[in-house]
């Protein structure tokens, strides 16, 4: 006769370490899907998903796949039209090759402040008059504003 004890599956807690695939759709269709390709790994709280995609996923069970639906605002807050912002050229130049040519759509990284990190914005307008010539970047999340569909299959929980 064996004796075997049932392990429960781990669930996910506030700083797990995880491994899954997901994908983050808006409107326009998806914005990150790793469902074709490698998975993510992530640690809760560490920033790499908002705080309420990470309310989303605690407690859930390793294996488990589901999918979320998350009205408008709700996962990266609302549209912020303080975040278009004009740079001038000069000021461009000083914080990337100053030979860059922008387009209108076009993704741009820029270093943060303390040199730790990345943030991005994408071009939306080009000027040139009497102000100089500038770029307006858009520093919103691209689905700040958004309703989103948030779809998550958990390979690990640690």
């Amino acid at each position: 006769m064996t004796n075997a004890l049932s392990v429960p599956a781990p669930t996910v807690q506030p700083d797990s370490f995880l491994t899954l695939h997901y994908r983050l759709s808006g409107p326009s269709g998806d914005l990150i899907n790793t469902f074709a390709g490698k998975p993510a790994t992530l640690t809760l709280g560490s920033g790499a998903l908002s705080e309420a995609l990470e309310q989303h996923l605690l407690g859930l069970v390793e294996g488990v796949r589901c999918s979320f639906e998350l009205p408008a605002g709700a996962a990266f807050g609302a549209r912020n039209p303080a975040m278009l912002q004009w740079l001038s050229r000069k000021e461009l130049a000083q914080l990337s090759d100053p030979l860059e040519q922008y387009q209108v759509g076009d993704v741009m990284q820029f270093a943060t402040p303390d040199g730790k990190g990345f943030f991005g914005g994408v071009v939306r307008q080009l000027r040139t008059d009497e102000r100089g010539a500038a770029v307006q970047f858009d520093f919103n999340h691209p689905l700040a504003g958004e309703a989103v569909t948030f779809e998550v299959q958990l390979l690990g929980v640690l």
